[in-house]
């Protein structure tokens, strides 16, 4: 059995990607899995860092108006399908599973010109152009997200990694802030604005440091590996722990008592699933789909929603410091988290995929 990813570009897209390469593995060590990448994204690095084998294709990025650069795109789109299905030949591809972002769109017509089965994934409430393309070429299609609209879309959930989907938040807590040289015994903010940081998130948070610290809050606050801070908090107790990123996520989230964050759809889907709440952020530019994303969860009090353009230290201290210091609220905003989290969607997905490989 031969399986090829196509899911390439942003963590958005890879990730759910090696969640469900991991999935399949369990099922059987023996599935041959290749990735389809481009040179441009991350994908180089995440793969291979998990043992998977990556493949490339050119990257045919749409422009978003009307150029002379429009006139290039059907030539470099013949040349990358090309060469996605010349991948499919040469490793023997039994099913394609894309997952968006550029390398998907080469991916699905590749595998349509040589029969190969095409199953589409699907995480944002509003599908991209690659996938509304791949659900015109296949019926199985699956969505991460309850309100996505594409023909013949099931609700699956996103795949995510097992380290976050299984992990008991409570029994790990104590050695996740001994990690990050936190307290055991502290109330916990989470302050992150996705892979790349968030600058307004980042300043208002450390311009409430000082207001934080005086009620009692520690602070994990992940920056972004890009961003830097002109003023960092004294040290002093409670901690304010400031760092570019993190690896190991599943800690962060551990130590947390509550989060400050953008809502991309991968983190809405793993904070609901470790019964984490939330202040989400959403992007403010865009098609609005960071808001999409929270909005269930903050209609069932998983969480609150701030604009980007309200947030401030003083919305931080008069809106989100109270709830750090009201225990009970935290657990309900937890416990109703935890009801919007999908733990299995990995699995659920990966045996989708041989049932339909084997078809």
């Amino acid at each position: 059995m031969r399986v090829v990813l196509a899911g390439g570009g942003t963590a958005g897209h890879i990730e759910p990607a090696l969640a469900l390469a991991d999935a399949l593995r369990r099922l059987d060590p023996r599935i041959g899995i290749t990735c389809l990448g481009t040179e441009r994204g991350l994908e180089t690095r995440l793969v291979p860092a998990r043992g998977y084998e990556l493949e490339l294709v050119p990257a045919v990025p749409l422009p978003r108006s009307l150029s002379p650069q429009l006139l290039t795109v059907p030539g470099r789109l013949a040349g990358a399908i090309g060469s996605a299905a010349g991948i499919l030949d040469k490793v023997g591809a039994d099913v394609l599973v894309g997952f968006g972002g550029y390398v998907a769109t080469p991916g699905y017509l590749g595998a349509r010109r040589r029969g190969v089965p095409i199953v589409v994934h699907e995480a944002n409430p509003r599908p991209g152009l690659a996938n509304r393309l791949g659900a015109r070429v296949t019926e199985h299609v699956f969505t991460g997200h309850p309100d996505a609209v594409l023909p013949n879309a099931e609700y699956i959930g996103i795949p995510l990694r097992r380290e976050i989907s299984t992990m008991d938040r409570l029994s790990m807590g104590d050695k996740a802030r001994s990690y990050f040289g936190l307290e055991s015994d502290r109330v916990t903010l989470l302050v992150f604005g996705g892979s790349q940081g968030a600058r307004s998130i980042n300043q208002a948070a450390l311009e409430a440091a000082p207001y934080l610290r005086a009620a009692g809050v520690q602070v994990l606050h992940v920056i972004g590996p890009k961003n830097t801070v002109e003023v960092e908090p004294p040290p002093g107790d409670p901690q304010y722990v400031i760092l570019p990123y993190v690896d190991r996520m599943d800690l962060a989230y551990a130590a947390a008592d509550l989060v400050l964050s953008r809502a991309g759809a991968m983190t809405c889907a793993e904070l609901t699933a470790v019964g984490l709440p939330a202040a989400y952020v959403p992007l403010p530019h865009g098609n609005g789909e960071q808001r999409l994303n929270a909005e269930p969860i903050v209609r069932a009090g998983g969480g609150l929603m701030v604009d980007d353009a309200d947030l401030s230290a003083a919305w931080i201290v008069q809106t989100l410091l109270p709830i750090l210091n009201d225990p009970e609220r935290v657990v309900a905003m937890s416990e109703a988290a935890s009801r919007m989290g999908r733990k299995d969607a990995d699995m659920a997905l990966a045996r989708k995929v041989l049932e339909i490989a084997h078809r």
